[in-house]
């Protein structure tokens, strides 16, 4: 695995591959891998000839009070997992590679509306900070796909209308979240729990699978008290709920009645620790409603 640090070592390292008729697939993170990052490594492998992935610590998207500084940062045990993926370029880029005119004067980038409900609400500017650093680390890599976790749902979505907004020529694939044999998605921010939190820490996947068993036996798109009890058991337990909604996948609107292909997302802190996860599902046969 080839490591570059400066934006020329990237894009010898590109121009390389792309002189070997290379399709490039790329995967950026912020670090601290684990399972779940692996998977999305081999994903990558299965849609391209070469991967790129890159590890940075974007402060763009972490709010005044959030983890920038205490975000766990692993890199030799993060180019381990690399290494033996078989990634072929790992970019690891400081702050003047992404932002050279300084964050505080660099050109933001911002998709209006899906940026600004259920995390976005919760976390002013952060899918601000993410649009940018993609479309900067896009234009840096130029590859054929990227890859990036359904954990995070809402993110995704951000980029799938960035991408398509700038015109980018990046097939953008989503991949199925990585859960613990508990169902506990896999995530960076785990570390946080205590084991006490840890063995709680599923009740939140468990009571999105109860919801979407209530949800398809909904007439029509009356979902918020099915929401509002999912929350409420969720704090019972020992969570603190952000959000429990039902949004339609396409756009994360507020489903109409005649929307089947819906997504559940949730949004809670267990001690230090905020988990994020979702739940997608297909009412095919949803019941016509009866006054």
């Amino acid at each position: 695995m080839i490591l570059a640090q400066s934006v020329a070592e990237l894009k010898r390292e590109v121009a390389r591959l792309r002189a070997a008729g290379r399709r490039i697939a790329f995967v950026p993170t912020m670090g601290n891998l684990h399972a779940g990052h692996r998977h999305l490594m081999q994903q990558a492998r299965r849609h391209a000839d070469a991967v790129v992935a890159s590890i940075y610590v974007n402060p763009l998207q972490f709010g005044p009070q959030e983890d920038f500084s205490a975000y766990p940062r692993t890199p030799e045990q993060d180019r381990a997992l690399l290494e033996d993926a078989r990634v072929e370029v790992l970019f690891f880029p400081d702050d003047a590679a992404i932002y050279p005119r300084g964050r505080a004067a660099s050109t933001r980038v911002e998709v209006p509306g899906v940026s600004d409900m259920l995390c976005g609400a919760a976390r002013p500017g952060h899918f601000r900070g993410v649009a940018t650093v993609v479309h900067r680390l896009f234009q840096l890599v130029t590859p054929d796909v990227a890859l990036f976790g359904k954990k995070d749902y809402q993110q995704l979505l951000v980029i799938r209308l960035m991408s398509a907004d700038f015109g980018l020529p990046i097939e953008i694939i989503g991949v199925d979240t990585v859960r613990d044999a508990d169902g506990l998605a896999m995530s960076s921010r785990k570390r946080y729990l205590t084991p006490e939190e840890r063995r709680l820490a599923p009740r939140l996947y468990a009571t999105l699978q109860v919801l979407a068993g209530q949800i398809q036996s909904v007439a029509g798109n009356g979902f918020s008290d099915h929401e509002a009890r999912a929350a409420e058991q969720l704090e019972i337990a020992g969570f603190r709920p952000d959000y429990v909604s039902v949004r339609r996948q396409q756009d994360l609107a507020i489903p109409g009645p005649d929307d089947r292909r819906l997504v559940i997302l949730a949004a809670v802190w267990l001690g230090r620790a905020r988990l994020i996860d979702n739940l997608e599902l297909d009412r095919k046969t949803a019941p016509a409603f009866v006054p």
